[in-house]
């Protein structure tokens, strides 16, 4: 699956996991990413887009 969102570029964060002794390792948070069929404006018919789920809600709250 992609790492990007095709709507908002949201790609993954990158920071560190901190034990209670305080040492640190790499981690990386990764968007929620769907495969959806959806119709931006401008685009004559759906097409399948990887869109992270903040970028549907706000998608659904505007057809509203």
């Amino acid at each position: 699956m992609s790492g990007k969102c095709d709507v908002c570029g949201k790609t993954p964060g990158y920071g560190h996991n901190v034990s209670h002794s305080a040492r640190k390792t790499n981690r990386m948070w990764m968007p929620n990413i769907q495969h959806k069929m959806i119709q931006l404006k401008g685009d004559t018919a759906p097409v399948r887009r990887n869109i992270c789920t903040q970028c549907l809600r706000t998608l659904q709250k505007d057809r509203v």
